[in-house]
């Protein structure tokens, strides 16, 4: 039950407003200690919710400040009327708090100076202009002013004077009272005096309930009783008629009718009757729907501006109703940058293009739980795959400059000497997918200066230099030997090329030489064609070109090129290095968890792609999940990194990527799941139980805080007073809360601590705040003897005896047993012996076991003994001497001896039995007869009895009995008895039936039976008929006769079977006739349905 608080900060108060006008009260709630949005009711009187009534007329608002957490809510009543007067209540509810207050609305009329016209004052209530409404005629009342009284009284109640009034004086009393709505007022009266005299039902003793309530799929019986057992009822759902089906079954038990519905669903919510004759019996179902479960909860997301966000929530049905909420604010369709999605089970919440203010805890919540993930949104930066580089280029040629950044979608304009470059028919820029580039044909001197690349958004700008190299050729008439031109100012060192894996290198050499040279390009010893291939040299005038198509990191080495002419001969050597993205870190594992954290490891790339790693960026996901969640969009330099804002409880998996000036490489395999879980709390309550010289046994409770990791056992430490050096005295750990530490120093005082592991590792420990003196304490023997072995202790002959009797001493004492005071050395008698009880048992006890046994506990000189006395016990045996003492009219008296074998117990009575000589039938006269002796009564005259006796213990009757030895003669007297004649009464009769046949109505392949009475002497023959055919032996019908019961069984009855059925009993005497119609319909309900 909800406590009430406070939770208003401001509440509505009670207002006056003007018939036609505008008013609207303002509620405010404090959040800051809720776990979940309140709930807001705005009541009128004590019952009516005015949410259901919202419209033009009454409208509703609610705001959330995320600053101060307070919820406003806010209720209008545009254009007030008379009817919107009275009391209202606001009530407020969250789990396990709510709060209320109430207000008063007044309606004052429109006051005007002059009333033109009369007939203005009759208006209709509503907006709907002519037609809305019944006529109100409060306009027409005057103000009437109160008289202030000086001195409060009581108010009497109206109700009550109206209950007692004459139907004519109801008019007065209204008129005095204040009350307008004379009909209103009749109405309630009316119903005042129905429930004051409830009308009593002819029909029904019982009626329907009010209101029934069923969950969804269950099954609900509706029940009445009736006054008349054979009445007719009709059951009606919503005012029609229910027919008998599957779905619903109706039941007819004595003077009860039962309508049962069976799997309910929505739409069996609705309003029953139940009809007899002129009658009826209302009742409301209410269907309730099971609670929606979340089958798959939401995960977190990250990601960064602009970016699609998607959370997705699988609940247990479709169809179900999931609400969104942000921050304790329910999400609605009103606003454009959510979109809600179903599909199935599952349902989605879009955001288009995630901001930064979106960012916040989302809540999807069904009536059966809610479920939560956190988004955490970042401003996008961009990420320069490849920079643009420094061109040299002749006369004539092309330069083209290429970048490629991370966003595809990113625009950006190019600048040469921080002046616009505008696209021409000789310059072109062109951006496709990631990269841009901007070409120059024809390259001219002009062409020459420092270009910029400036990504549109980003404070970013790539810039690289293009060079014209102009050729002059002086002629010369000599030859000049060859000379190679290299330029590699682009490259990082002298000589080095650097390529890209998969992109394309070409290499222009410029050559010089009279005449001009040959050329030949070489990798290692191997020479390079000029041909079409992956890897080419491409010459022309004094130009060769290296051309490699997709770069391969078996391309990297030594390349040489060498020129000659008959001049002489030149040679160069150019080393190419092949760069790419590294590969996957590997062996990423988790070392550590926290409560909401762990501790995630690996190790660098087996390969780094030839250029340094710079860093490494992590993803995780919860097991089981497709959606992987980013943690860092900075490259991260270490090898280990700490996890954070993790949901303790939850099996988490990890993958990493290496990132080099290249760029990012594959991910890594996925780290075996992993679980946060913070250690226990320490364990509680570490005490000593028991000491001893060489071992200390210690106690503890569990922690108090356990967390979703559990305990997996317990870890026990010692060490010497004074010192710091903790030795563990169990490698493995301990399951239970108690443990024996052996092997202890004797006589070192010594601290013990113990601490509970979980895969979360060690908790605090739990530490002894004094030290324990292994010495083991003297301890007196002392005795526990069980209380129900203080008297004796009875046993049955057969029976197993086990005793275990507890007892206490240090040093361990020596346990002696004695019988009768002499050493217990029965072989029948076995004795365990442990460190602190004994047990003695026989498997079968006898009699000879019976006795004294006594427990000796000693130590050194003292000594504590208990004794027990053991009583075996058999059957008796039979009294002795059994004979009849006297006899005296129908009397005879018997006595006898004790037995001699009493069963080693107390004899509890005797049992005596009689018997007539004739018959020689033994019947029982007394039980538990106490005396040695007794009285025989009510004998028959003239019979001979012999008597016998059983004797009986706690154990039962003797299995032997002992016989008298004379018997008792009952003689005859003198006495006659004159016997009234014996006439015959005559018992014939006709043949009539005492119940006759009734019609009735089967259903084709349901065995059905139909029955009646008849009497008669002699026995009458019976004969049934069908349409006045005898049915002789058909083996499909089954007649019975049970004491003039008969019972015609009719198996499984087709429609061909319906029809006149008559019975007919005959004898001499007469002979009589019964008839029935049977109708056999076919069910067709079920056929309809399937339909």
């Amino acid at each position: 039950m909800s406590e009430l608080s406070g939770l208003f900060v401001s509440k509505p108060e009670s207002a006056t407003v003007t018939k036609g006008k505008n008013v609207t009260f303002v509620a405010k709630v404090d959040s800051s200690d809720l776990l979940r949005k309140p709930a807001m009711k705005w009541l009128k009187g004590k019952w009516l919710d005015l949410g259901s009534k919202a419209g033009k007329h009454l409208q509703f608002k609610e705001a959330y400040d995320r600053n101060s957490k307070v919820y406003t809510y806010e209720m209008s009543i545009i254009k007030a009327v008379d009817a919107d007067a009275g009391g209202y209540r606001c009530e407020v509810t969250s789990k396990d708090k709510c709060d209320s207050c109430t207000f008063e609305v007044t309606v004052e009329a429109v006051q005007e100076e002059q009333q033109a016209n009369i007939l203005e004052a009759f208006k209709r209530s509503g907006d709907a202009g002519e037609d809305a409404g019944d006529l109100d005629f409060s306009a027409l009342l005057k103000k009437r002013q109160r008289k202030q009284k000086d001195e409060p009284t009581e108010q009497p109640d109206v109700w009550d004077i109206l209950k007692d009034a004459k139907a004519c004086d109801y008019e007065k009393i209204a008129f005095e009272y204040g009350i307008t709505d004379l009909r209103g007022m009749l109405t309630r009266l009316k119903k005042m005096k129905k429930k004051v005299e409830p009308k009593k039902s002819d029909a029904f003793i019982k009626k329907l309930e009010s209101a029934y309530s069923v969950d969804k799929g269950k099954r609900i019986q509706l029940t009445v009783e009736l006054a008349d057992p054979n009445a007719q009822v009709k059951w009606l759902k919503n005012g029609t008629e229910i027919k008998p089906s599957a779905k619903y079954m109706f039941e007819s038990i004595g003077n009860k009718r039962v309508l049962t519905i069976n799997k309910c669903n929505l739409s069996d919510d609705a309003a029953y009757e139940c009809v007899v004759g002129e009658e009826k019996s209302f009742t409301e179902v209410f269907v309730k729907e099971p609670p929606i479960t979340i089958t798959k909860l939401l995960d977190d997301v990250h990601t960064v501006v602009g970016e699609k966000v998607e959370f997705e929530v699988e609940v247990s049905e479709e169809g179900a109703n999931v609400k969104w909420m942000k921050d304790g604010v329910e999400l609605t369709r009103d606003s454009s940058k959510y979109r809600f999605k179903k599909d199935g089970k599952k349902h989605l919440l879009i955001i288009n293009e995630a901001t930064t203010e979106d960012i916040g805890t989302y809540y999807a919540c069904t009536n059966g739980g809610e479920t939560k993930g956190e988004l955490d949104v970042e401003e996008k930066e961009l990420e320069v795959l490849q920079s643009i580089a420094d061109l040299t280029v002749k006369a004539a040629e092309q330069a083209v400059f290429k970048c490629e950044v991370s966003d595809e979608k990113v625009t950006g304009r190019w600048f040469k000497d921080g002046v616009e470059v505008v696209a021409s028919a000789r310059v072109k820029m062109t951006h496709i997918g990631r990269t841009h580039k901007l070409t120059i044909d024809d390259v001219k001197p002009g062409d020459a200066g420092d270009y910029t690349f400036v990504p549109d958004g980003y404070a970013l700008s790539l810039s690289a230099k293009l060079n014209f190299l102009e050729i002059k050729i002086d002629y010369v008439p000599r030859q000049d030997p060859p000379k190679i031109h290299l330029d590699t100012s682009g490259s990082g060192s002298k000589n080095t090329l650097v390529v890209v894996a998969g992109n394309k290198l070409r290499f222009d050499v410029e050559i010089t030489g009279d005449p001009p040279p040959t050329v030949c390009w070489m990798k290692g010893d191997v020479a390079i064609e000029e041909a079409e291939g992956r890897v080419r040299v491409e010459s022309r005038t004094n130009l060769s070109s290296f051309v490699m198509e997709g770069a391969e990191k078996g391309d990297e080495g030594k390349y040489s090129i060498t020129v000659t002419n008959p001049a002489g001969e030149d040679h160069a050597d150019l080393y190419v290095k092949i760069v790419d993205v590294p590969n996957p870190p590997e062996n990423v594992r988790c070392t550590a968890v926290g409560e909401d954290s762990a501790t995630v490891t690996w190790d660098p790339p087996s390969f780094d792609g030839g250029v340094p790693v710079k860093g490494y960026l992590m993803e995780r996901k919860k097991k089981g999940s497709s959606r992987w969640t980013k943690l860092n969009f900075d490259v991260y330099e270490g090898t280990t990194y700490e996890a954070k804002k993790m949901i303790e409880g939850v099996l988490y998996e990890m993958r990493v990527y290496a990132a080099n000036g290249i760029g990012v490489s594959q991910p890594s395999a996925n780290s075996k799941a992993f679980m946060p879980i913070a250690p226990t709390s320490e364990p509680t309550r570490l005490m000593v139980e028991d000491v001893t010289d060489t071992t200390c046994c210690l106690k503890w409770r569990p922690p108090e805080r356990v967390g979703a990791g559990g305990i997996d056992g317990y870890i026990i430490e010692y060490c010497k007073e004074g010192e710091d050096v903790w030795v563990a005295a169990n490698q493995e750990p301990v399951d239970k809360t108690q443990f024996r530490v052996r092997g202890l120093p004797t006589g070192e005082k010594l601290l013990f601590r113990v601490v509970a592991m979980n895969i979360a590792g060690r908790s605090p420990p739990a530490t002894m705040k004094q030290a324990v003196n292994i010495r083991e304490i003297m301890e007196h023997p002392k005795i526990r003897l069980p209380r129900q072995l203080r008297g004796k202790f009875i046993r049955k002959v057969g029976e197993k005896v086990n005793m275990a009797i507890p007892f206490q001493g240090k040093p361990r004492p020596v346990v002696t047993w004695f019988k009768d005071d002499e050493p217990l050395e029965n072989p029948s008698v076995g004795v365990r012996t442990s460190d602190f009880d004994t047990i003695l048992f026989i498997r079968a006890a006898e009699r000879e076991h019976s006795g004294k046994y006594t427990l000796a506990v000693q130590i050194d000189n003292m000594c504590d003994k208990a004794d027990i006395h053991i009583q075996v016990v058999d059957k008796p045996g039979p009294p002795t001497a059994v004979q009849v003492t006297d006899v005296w009219g129908f009397n005879a008296a018997l006595e006898w001896k004790p037995p001699q074998d009493t069963g080693n117990t107390d004899i509890t009575g005797y049992t005596i039995q009689k018997a007539d000589m004739k018959t020689k039938d033994w019947f029982t006269v007394y039980e538990h007869n106490r005396r040695p002796s007794c009285t025989v009564s009510d004998l028959v005259m003239g019979n001979e009895y012999s008597f016998r006796v059983y004797s009986e213990n706690i154990c039962g009757l003797s299995e032997e009995v002992a016989i008298s030895k004379n018997t008792a003669v009952i003689g005859k007297t003198d006495l006659e008895h004159n016997r009234i004649p014996y006439k015959e009464k005559d018992i014939t009769s006709s043949p009539k039936f005492t119940a006759p046949l009734v019609d009735r109505c089967v259903v084709a392949g349901y065995s059905a039976a139909i029955s009646c009475a008849v009497r008669g002497y002699p026995k009458p023959k019976i004969v049934w008929m069908k349409n006045k055919m005898v049915l002789g032996d058909d083996p499909k019908f089954l007649m019975q006769n049970n004491q003039g019961v008969l019972t015609l069984n009719i198996r499984k009855p087709s429609t061909f079977d319906g029809g006149k059925y008559s019975c007919k009993a005959i004898n001499h005497l007469g002979e009589d006739v019964v008839e029935c119609k049977l109708e056999v319909r076919v069910a067709q309900e079920k056929t309809e349905e399937k339909k």
